[in-house]
């Protein structure tokens, strides 16, 4: 029986009782008693007539009700099934209008939900970064699509696992996941066939009142690239390219390290400082890339020849040294050591073959011991080259061993260390200004303040030698206060002669920056000049960086809030990485003039600078080279992309009034030194 007879059948029933019984008692009163009965069968017929329009009606109203039941289930249904496309079927009736548009109302917000939601997914699942919604206690609730990919498995495989289990073994047990959920941390994930992957974990937590909502949200990104490149970085910076050994940099951190050890357990260390004799020749003669390959060919015999604990590295051209550590203390080194310069003069005696030639070359070699000769890297790495150069005086090919007399300079220091502390009040120290120019413009955007040392009968002293001297001394806070008071009156001078300087940068030492006052000196010389502390750039070192990271992160976040820009000087010479300097309010990075000057001929400096150029960019920072001084190195740098230069192509370090005059030339003409790049010809010349 259908649902719509189980409804109208009652009626129906009642109907046709009520139209029989009618017609009978009509049909017998007629039949018998016809004029009597005439009245009680109109009365009939009257009765008969109302029941069946009572009738009518009821199954009208079932038939329309059952109607716009079996339309709200139909719509129901669909709903239940996820399809919230079509609207809710609607007949009008007035006592299913309510419960119709209801179901219509809760079918709208279901269908934008749904909307929300997709579009939600879509959004999720087009982002290239992993991204994990998990429950509070860890356990994955959601993954995109790039999560599935990164890891190699299903969504469905991923859900109801703990985001500890898809972590490389050996990083889960120092993975905390309430600290992981606040903050950006570097781990390694392993993938379903084993792979491990390091990537760039960011958490963040969602907080709401709904329980059922609440979690955390986790975004890995895949850093491989960039460990592969800082790994890189890292080998060009501490290693050289040709010889495959380490070069000054790290090897002069290696033996300072060795000298270190030497002098806690007393032990002596021997340092042998190898030049070659008169390779200018070969290079003259044969041609530099012939040059190289007998620094190749020279660094493999001395690999093979010194011990395997020894210390080895490219200090310069063709300049060598070793270190041997771990000597007796209490017995004359000189034979042992001696018989090994030797062995390695022998070595760099046999015949080299170039171009099809047998060639003989020599080399000079100087040795000094520590503790006995000196106690530091500088010391040590200077007294071995005086006594290098001593044996070359006497004709190359030989060893010597350092003595007091051959370094004079050791009186020299001593005599600049007590000159020094009379340089300010004397009026000897002066400030130099080297233009910083823009490769975009040719234009002068700045300048950097280089100190010199005007000593009456010695000539301007370079800060290399007396900057060290100021520092162990601690005569370099007062320098350095005074070094930021003359930049700031040539800076203000400057300005109101009509120069634009743009931004002047000055170096900070780390004694500076651990000053306890040194941020209030610093408001105080802005205040006292009148100058924006915007308009002042402070250079420090990778070394000065990661010295003691957490407290200069600190002080560094203190003068970057009053507005000073901050600069890497010298970068590629330190042993950080760039996700370790990430976390520093940096803007500038200046690349080493050491890996500028032979960008045209050494492809390993080529490639360090190249990759320096393009990861600055990558973190938002203006590039800076160093040392330029041939057109060659400026084509270089403006054909990768670098932002800005420096060095003596664009003339030597001036005074603030030279300075003026460039930059007062260039208000009137354009960029002074458009002429020197590539683009010259949509760039203003001088006049």
């Amino acid at each position: 029986m259908s649902r719509t007879f189980r409804h109208i059948g009652p009626a129906l029933w009642a109907f046709a009782a009520t139209l029989f019984v009618a017609l009978a008692t009509g049909a017998v009163a007629l039949w018998g008693h016809w004029p009597g009965s005439l009245a009680v069968s109109a009365a009939g017929i009257v009765a008969l007539l109302g029941s069946t329009l009572l009738a009518v009606r009821s199954w009208r109203n079932a038939r329309a009700l059952d109607q716009a039941t079996d339309a709200l289930t139909r719509s129901a249904l669909r709903i239940g099934q996820g399809d919230y496309a079509r609207p809710v079927e609607a007949h009008g009736d007035d006592s299913m209008g309510e419960l119709e548009q209801a179901m219509e109302r809760m079918r709208a917000r279901l269908r934008q939900s749904t909307i929300n939601k997709d579009y939600l997914r879509s959004i999720l699942d087009s982002m290239t970064d992993a991204v994990f919604l998990t429950s509070p206690d860890g356990v994955v609730k959601t993954a995109n699509a790039a999560a599935c990919k990164m890891l190699g498995f299903a969504e469905e495989e991923l859900l109801g696992r703990g985001i500890v289990s898809l972590l490389d073994p050996s990083v889960r047990a120092d993975f905390d996941l309430l600290q992981a959920a606040q903050d950006t941390r570097e781990t390694v994930v392993r993938t379903r066939d084993g792979q491990t992957i390091p990537v760039s974990l960011a958490g963040s937590r969602v907080e709401t009142d709904d329980p059922q909502f609440q979690g955390n949200i986790f975004v890995a990104r895949n850093v491989t690239e960039r460990k592969r490149a800082e790994r890189r970085i890292r080998y060009l910076a501490r290693y050289d390219t040709l010889t495959k050994v380490a070069n000054r940099m790290q090897f002069q951190h290696l033996l300072q390290q060795t000298i270190a050890r030497g002098l806690r357990s007393g032990r002596t260390v021997a340092l042998l400082y190898l030049d070659m004799d008169r390779f200018k020749e070969v290079n003259d003669t044969f041609g530099h890339a012939t040059g190289d390959r007998v620094l190749e060919v020279l660094a493999e015999r001395l690999i093979r020849t010194v011990p395997q604990t020894a210390i080895l590295g490219r200090l310069a051209g063709d300049e060598f040294a070793l270190c041997v550590h771990g000597l007796p203390a209490e017995t004359d080194n000189r034979v042992p050591v001696g018989q090994l310069a030797r062995t390695i003069l022998n070595e760099v005696a046999r015949a080299f073959q170039l171009n099809q030639q047998e060639v003989f070359l020599t080399a000079s070699i100087g040795i000094a011991f520590c503790p006995r000769d000196a106690e530091n890297v500088i010391d040590l790495i200077r007294n071995a080259d005086a006594a290098m150069y001593h044996a070359k005086q006497n004709g190359g090919n030989t060893f010597t061993f350092y003595s007091p007399e051959m370094n004079a300079a050791a009186v020299e220091r001593l005599i600049l260390k007590s000159k020094l502390r009379r340089s300010v009040e004397r009026d000897e120290l002066v400030i130099r200004y080297q233009p910083k120019v823009a490769l975009a413009s040719g234009q002068v955007v700045g300048a950097e303040a280089l100190l010199r040392w005007r000593l009456p009968g010695h000539g301007d002293i370079p800060p290399s030698r007396f900057i060290p001297l100021a520092e162990e001394t601690n005569l370099i806070l007062d320098i350095g206060e005074w070094v930021l008071n003359r930049v700031c009156m040539d800076y203000r001078q400057l300005k109101t002669a009509g120069g634009e300087p743009g931004r002047i940068s000055l170096n900070l030492s780390l004694r500076q920056l651990r000053q306890a006052s040194f941020i209030l000196r610093c408001r105080s010389v802005f205040r006292r000049h009148g100058v924006s502390p915007t308009a002042l750039e402070l250079e420090i070192t990778e070394t000065t960086l990661m010295a003691d990271s957490k407290n200069t992160l600190r002080l560094l976040e203190e003068l970057y809030a009053m507005g000073l820009h901050l600069s890497i000087d010298d970068f590629g010479t330190g042993y950080s990485s760039l996700s370790a300097l990430q976390q520093f309010p940096i803007g500038t990075l200046k690349i080493d003039q050491s890996f500028v000057r032979d960008v045209e001929h050494n492809a390993g400096n080529a490639t360090l600078v190249r990759t320096i150029i393009e990861m600055g960019h990558s973190l938002g920072m203006i590039v800076v080279a160093e040392g330029v001084e041939t057109a060659s190195q400026l084509q270089f740098l403006e054909e990768n992309g670098c932002d800005q230069a420096q060095g003596r192509l664009f003339g030597e370090p001036c005074a603030a009034e030279e300075l003026l005059a460039t930059l007062q030339r260039q208000g009137a003409t354009g960029a002074p030194f458009g002429h020197l790049l590539r683009r010259a010809g949509a760039l203003e010349r001088p006049a």
